[in-house]
């Protein structure tokens, strides 16, 4: 017993490290995503260890405290986005907000009227789908009298994707940045002074069944994260990201576009799995430039979906003006350039 003990003990010590070493195989990513759930294993193993061992040798403790050192480095990465972290406050005047209401619907899901349900009780202005096939677009006309504008791509292969406005959209682009199959939308939502630029997301994940690697994913974002740094407008990027949001390449991507992360001293928001409490991770994200301000943030009930939706509630800052982008190190600007070169180079 002592034995296995020891050998699962190795491998929490060992795995919650395999992200950083950047392989981009879905076997090395895997540990960024549930890092929550083995902080609890991690913790469950020390208590064990604590009270089994009767010997405290040098190779015990060293092994207890490398244990420890494991659990410490995960912490680090997952307590900002937990409602211990302080959160800043700024006081600041609002002029005017926009909402969207963003979910993975699941394209297998047939409770289109509890999703319906929901567009009726958050009632936002943008209503953006993911997952959405010809049947969805169908059961979501019945929103389009109060959502007229609109962009469909209808999709049967899990990554179709629809938007519904209540206002006329500028400037809107359907893209397919990495592969041919996975879509993107781009948009310009009207407002007072400077528009707000939208990229609604939804990359393939690294996963077995799915993308090997995680390099088309990361590609996207870095692609996404290029053309937000060379404009010069408010900002929102939201989507199912298939990432969680204290990975390196999210990170990355944050420092490279400068936008903040309204889960920052809030909580996890987890929205996946919906149907299973422990195996539940922060898949689906808003990230905006500092111009802005997330006020009201609500994850949805259940809707039949695997992922529950999202709400914001994004506020235009009074007399605020988009900042200057961040320096980057030579090794990051590097780093990008890779991640987006990598799926050509397949």
């Amino acid at each position: 017993m002592m034995l296995a003990l020891y050998i699962v003990t190795v491998i929490f010590i060992i795995s919650p490290f395999f992200p950083a070493t950047r392989n981009p195989h879905w076997f090395f990513r895997t540990p960024d995503f549930i890092r929550a759930q083995t902080v609890v294993i991690q913790v469950i193993l020390l208590v064990l260890l604590l009270i089994l061992i009767k010997t405290f040798s040098t190779e015990i403790l060293i092994l207890l405290a490398a244990l420890g050192i494991s659990t410490i480095y995960q912490l680090v990465k997952i307590i900002p986005y937990t409602s211990v972290y302080p959160r800043k406050k700024n006081p600041f005047s609002s002029d005017g907000h926009v909402s969207i209401l963003a979910a993975n619907v699941l394209q297998d899901n047939k409770d289109y009227n509890d999703f319906i349900g929901l567009v009726g009780k958050f009632d936002p202005d943008l209503v953006l789908t993911m997952e959405s096939d010809s049947h969805w677009e169908n059961a979501l006309q019945e929103i389009e009298n109060n959502y007229p504008f609109t962009v469909k791509i209808p999709l049967e292969n899990y990554y179709g994707m629809h938007l519904y406005s209540r206002v006329k959209l500028e400037s809107v682009e359907t893209n397919f940045l990495v592969e041919n199959d996975v879509p993107s939308i781009f948009f310009k939502y009207p407002a007072a002074g400077n528009p707000i630029f939208f990229t609604c997301l939804h990359p393939a994940p690294p996963s077995p069944t799915e993308n090997e690697t995680a390099k088309e994913r990361d590609a996207e974002l870095m692609i996404v994260g290029k053309k937000i740094r060379d404009m010069d407008c408010s900002a929102v990027v939201c989507g199912d990201m298939n990432d969680v949001v204290w990975s390196r390449t999210t990170r990355l991507f944050r420092k490279l576009t400068g936008m903040l992360d309204p889960r920052i001293g809030r909580g996890f928001y987890s929205t996946f799995h919906a149907r299973y409490s422990f195996l539940r991770f922060p898949l689906d994200h808003l990230f905006h430039t500092r111009d802005l301000l997330v006020g009201k943030m609500t994850r949805s009930q259940y809707f039949g979906s695997d992922h529950f939706a999202m709400y914001y509630e994004i506020h235009y800052k009074a007399s605020q003006e988009t900042p200057e982008n961040p320096d980057l190190t030579v090794e990051e600007v590097e780093e990008v350039e890779e991640l987006i070169r990598r799926p050509e180079n397949e």
